[in-house]
């Protein structure tokens, strides 16, 4: 199964071409969220309580904020999650205020989104492509899904794919689907096997202290209202349908696209044990190469939507400011009507590249 599905994405990289449209640009500069996973210290037991000494000792993450970021206001409601690790699993839990706790979906790989959720996402080696999703609901039904590239870059998502060995739970203060009553929060806990994790990055390498992946939560929250004694999504007088949901991101993304795994959080795995604070979040310089190759890539679709093709010409993207400390400028382009890759290349002779469907790589 797993020589199948790698197979596929191999060939997926071919088959599915590269968008044709402009690719919308974040609203907002990078502000990716940092956090230090630290080791359980004992076995976590998935059951949604979050009872565990380890869990008590861990930090929780800044409060969700609006996926637009700082465009909008900040959520009705508070959010917010940990992690933790060992040599079997990462683990994540969450905490949502929510006054009335929701769910009607129960098969698994449904379309959770259309219920209140929380949503993970995981890109392990930080190259925009072959990441994970998780959506999960107040009833602990699960849609798990692999995206071979974000939507942007032509896809797809592969929905039949399972994360083998998941375990979750979810605990309600509360209850669920009473509209009699006024509910304090719902908690979840998620263990993700690191032997699945790790098909998605090279070599297939468990995580070690001082790794970095990119990560992001979201939390999709609905307007409701009582009638007949059930909930109901609150409708839109003039067309009929519900309003919009509300889109609330550990670490936003600037525009209502949660796939930009490029503005996504950081999550450095730490070999001390939960609640130790020994280590220091690694700022790394190569970060500022990889958002440098960002810009290029943005602006190569916005010239490529104006043109009809590509351009190797750095001053027509009108970018001026990528100079970066110890890589040489400007860099290099590469270009055709339907392609383009862009090298940054340091004295060292290191070489950072991008193309035109937005995968990062380092050579």
């Amino acid at each position: 199964m797993v020589i199948l599905l790698f197979i596929f994405l191999i060939f997926s990289n071919i088959l599915f071409a590269a968008p044709q449209a402009k690719v919308p640009e974040p609203k907002i500069p990078l502000s990716a969220k940092k956090y230090v996973c630290y080791r359980a210290f004992e076995p976590v037991k998935v059951d949604g309580l979050l009872s565990e000494p380890s869990w008590s000792k861990a930090d929780w993450t800044e409060d969700f904020v609006d996926i637009e970021g700082s465009l909008k206001p900040l959520p009705r409601f508070r959010t917010r999650a940990k992690m933790l690790w060992d040599d079997q699993c990462f683990y994540v839990s969450a905490e949502f205020e929510e006054p009335h706790v929701w769910a009607t979906l129960t098969q698994r790989d449904s379309v959770i989104f259309q219920d209140n959720d929380f949503e993970v996402f995981i890109d392990l080696d930080g190259d925009t492509h072959n990441y994970y999703e998780l959506e999960l609901n107040a009833l602990n039904t699960v849609w798990d899904l692999l995206l071979v590239k974000p939507y942007r870059d032509g896809g797809p998502s592969v929905h039949a794919w399972d994360i083998l060995g998941l375990k979750s739970a979810v605990s309600i203060e509360g209850t669920l689907n009473n509209p009699s009553d006024k509910d304090k929060c719902w908690t979840l806990e998620i263990a993700f096997p690191l032997e699945v994790l790790k098909e998605c990055i090279p070599e297939k390498k468990l995580p070690k202290p001082g790794d970095q992946w990119r990560v992001n939560f979201s939390r999709i929250e609905y307007e409701v209202e009582v009638k007949n004694g059930k909930y109901e999504k609150v409708k839109d007088v003039a067309t009929g349908k519900p309003l919009p949901e509300d889109n609330w991101a550990w670490s936003p993304t600037g525009l209502i696209n949660i796939h930009y795994p490029e503005m996504w959080g950081y999550v450095q795995f730490s070999g001390e044990t939960a609640g130790s604070k020994k280590d220091v979040f690694e700022e790394r310089s190569e970060e500022k190469v990889k958002w440098a190759l960002r810009q290029i890539y943005y602006k190569e679709w916005a010239y490529r939507a104006d043109y009809s093709h590509f351009t190797d010409k750095l001053e027509a993207l009108g970018l001026k400011d990528l100079k970066i400390e110890g890589w040489l400028f400007p860099p290099v382009i590469q270009t055709s009507d339907s392609l383009f890759e862009a090298i940054y290349k340091n004295e060292a002779g290191e070489r950072w590249h991008i193309q035109q469907d937005g995968l990062v790589w380092k050579d």
